[in-house]
C-alpha cells in the first residue's frame, strides 16, 4: 500500500506536496520522494524513511517548479531497499516519472517483454518502474512519427494501451516534463485515487491523490474520483482534460481500504469512510444481538484507533455501555504491516497501554478493524486479563481474512492468516477470546455500498478468495507467498544489512 500526490500549482508546489504526504504518511512509512519540474529540468529527492526524516530544508530548497509529484511506500512488491523509493523516472519520451499504488499481477510478463520486444531495462524489482517503462513505450508509440509533439489524445492512447496490458491494481500519477500530469487508475478502480482544485483569484491549481484528505489540508476543494480506466490529463496551466481509455469498466473498490487503510475523515468513490466505519459498526451490533441476546457485556472497549467508529456505534446500537481502555503511544507504525513477528510483538506492548480500572471485574467486549495474523489480537486479549477482566469478548469489524491480498497490500502469505483452514471458534480458541464475534461479508459490502449504490461490485478478494481481475494462478500465489513470509522479509533484511556494510567498507 502506498499514498501518491501530484500537483499542477500556479506557484512552487514543493511544500504543498510535502504537507499532502505527511497526512497520506499512513499509507507508506517504508520510503517517501518527491520529484518536481520547472518546465525544462526535472528534480529529485527520495530515499528511506518517514516524509520528516527524508526532506530537510537544502532538499526542499532544491525541489524548484510549478509542478511535481511525491509518493510514500509501503513495499508489497519488489524490496525495501533506497533504489525502489519512488517517483521513478526515465528520460524518454519527453522525461516521465510515475508514483504507483497497487501491485501488478502480471509483472514477471511484462519483464520479459519490455527487455525482449520493447528493448527497455528493468533495474530493480518493482511492479512500479516495469508500469513506468510500458507507460513510457506506449507514449513514444504514440508521438513516433509525429515529429515528438505531444497531443492530449496521444497520452489518452497511450494509457489504453497500457490498460490492455497491465493486470492489477494502479492508481498512478505521472509527470510529462513540458506538458504536465496525468492521473489514471486501472479499469477496476481498486485503489482510490481523487482529484481537487483551488481557485486563487485569477491562480488555478490542481492536485491528484490517493485520499481527499490530503485536499482538505491544502485547502483544495474535492472534485470527485479519477474513474476506473479514466486517465485525467492536467496540463501545466491547470486546464484538465479526461477520457475514459478501457474498453471495460467496473467500479470495484477494495473493501479494506474501508476497514482499515483510509483515513476516516477521506472521502472514496463517494463514500464517506468515517460513515462506511459507522455502518460497520451498527450492522456487528445487528448481529451480536441476534445471535447473542441473553450476552453478558459490560463494556465495549475499541483497539485504538482505526476500530474506534465501529465501536462506539455497536455500542450505541446495542445499548452497550462505550469505555476507553487503551492509550495508544502514536510513535509506533501500523503493527500488521510490520516487517517480523519478532518486531511486531515487541512494538504491540510498546504501542498499547491498558487502563486498569476500565477492566477490572468486568466481561468486556474488545473491538477491532480485522484480524489478520492473530498474534496483535492474541497479545491484547492477555493485555486485558493481565488488568482485571472477568471476561473477554472479541468482535472483528471485518469478516475472516482467509486470502492473500494481490491489489497491493502487504498482508502476510495465506499459511501465516490466523483464519486460514480454522473455524471461527477455532479461531477465537487460539487467540484466547472467551467469545469471537466477525462481521459477516454481506453486511460490510452492504455498509460500503450504501454509501454510493452505484459501487456495482467490491474487491473482497482476502475475505472469498474472488479476485476480479481474474487469471491469479496458484503459481502466482506460491511465488507471492515465498515474499511477504515473514522468513523470506527476514532474509531479505538480513541481506540488506549485509549489503550497506559492505558498501560502507
Amino acid at each position: 500500500m502506498c499514498g501518491v500526490v501530484g500537483i499542477v500549482g500556479s506557484g512552487p508546489v514543493n511544500q504543498q506536496i510535502y504537507d499532502a504526504l505527511t497526512v497520506v504518511q499512513h499509507r507508506g512509512q517504508d520510503a517517501a520522494g518527491i520529484m518536481t519540474c520547472d518546465g525544462r529540468r526535472v528534480f529529485l529527492r527520495k530515499d528511506n524513511g518517514l516524509v520528516r526524516d527524508v526532506f530537510d530544508e537544502g532538499h526542499m530548497l532544491q525541489l524548484e517548479g510549478n509542478m511535481g509529484l511525491g509518493h510514500v511506500r509501503y513495499p508489497t512488491a519488489g524490496g525495501d531497499n533506497r533504489s525502489e523509493a519512488q517517483p521513478f523516472y526515465v528520460n524518454s519520451p519527453f522525461g516521465l516519472a510515475l508514483g504507483h499504488n497497487g501491485n501488478l499481477v502480471n509483472a514477471r510478463e511484462l519483464s520479459v517483454e519490455l527487455f525482449q520486444e520493447d528493448l527497455r531495462q528493468i533495474n530493480t524489482g518493482s511492479d512500479s518502474e516495469i508500469l513506468l517503462n510500458v507507460f513510457a513505450h506506449e507514449l513514444m508509440g504514440s508521438v513516433r512519427g509525429k515529429n515528438a509533439m505531444l497531443q492530449t489524445q496521444d497520452i489518452f492512447d497511450a494509457v489504453g494501451r497500457v490498460h490492455r496490458r497491465c493486470r492489477g491494481a494502479y492508481a498512478v500519477v505521472a509527470m510529462i516534463v513540458g506538458y504536465g500530469l496525468v492521473a489514471f487508475r486501472d479499469p477496476y478502480g481498486i485503489r482510490p485515487l481523487v482529484l481537487g482544485e483551488r481557485i486563487d483569484g485569477p491562480n488555478r491549481s490542481v492536485m491528484a491523490a490517493s485520499e481527499s484528505v490530503a485536499l482538505d489540508v491544502l485547502g483544495y476543494h474535492r472534485r470527485g474520483d479519477v474513474e476506473p480506466g479514466e486517465a485525467v490529463f492536467i496540463k501545466t496551466d491547470g486546464n484538465v482534460e479526461r477520457q475514459v481509455c478501457a474498453a471495460d469498466t467496473e467500479l470495484s473498490p477494495c473493501l479494506f481500504e474501508y476497514v482499515y487503510l483510509a483515513r476516516p475523515d477521506s472521502i472514496m468513490d463517494d463514500v464517506a469512510v468515517y460513515k462506511s466505519r459507522l455502518r460497520m459498526g451498527e450492522k456487528l451490533a445487528e448481529q451480536l444481538l441476534k445471535v447473542w441476546p441473553d450476552h453478558d457485556i459490560d463494556v465495549v472497549i475499541p483497539i485504538p484507533d482505526t476500530s474506534r467508529t465501529s465501536a462506539l456505534q455497536l455500542a450505541n446500537v446495542s445499548g452497550l455501555k462505550y469505555r476507553e481502555g487503551f492509550i495508544k503511544n502514536r510513535y509506533i507504525g501500523r503493527t500488521f504491516i510490520m516487517p517480523g513477528q519478532a518486531q511486531r510483538q515487541k512494538s504491540v506492548r510498546q504501542k498499547l497501554n491498558a487502563i486498569d480500572l476500565e477492566f477490572r471485574g468486568k466481561n468486556v467486549l474488545l473491538v477491532d478493524d480485522s484480524i489478520v495474523r492473530g498474534t496483535t489480537s492474541k497479545q491484547i486479549i492477555q493485555m486485558a486479563r493481565d488488568a482485571g477482566a472477568k471476561r473477554v469478548y472479541f468482535a472483528s469489524a471485518a469478516p475472516p481474512v482467509r486470502y492473500a491480498n494481490v491489489y497491493g497490500i502487504d498482508m502476510p502469505s495465506r499459511s501465516e492468516l490466523v483464519a486460514n483452514g480454522r473455524s471461527e471458534e477455532e479461531i477465537g480458541k487460539l487467540i484466547g477470546a472467551d467469545r469471537l464475534l466477525y462481521q459477516r461479508l454481506d453486511d460490510l459490502v452492504d455498509a460500503v455500498r450504501e454509501g454510493n449504490p452505484a459501487i456495482s461490485q467490491v474487491d473482497a478478494s482476502c475475505f472469498d478468495g474472488n479476485y476480479i481481475t481474474g487469471n491469479i494462478s496458484d503459481d502466482f500465489l506460491q511465488s507471492l507467498a515465498g515474499t511477504r513470509s515473514d522468513q523470506a522479509k527476514q532474509k531479505s533484511t538480513e541481506s540488506l544489512d549485509v549489503a550497506e556494510i559492505s558498501a560502507y567498507h
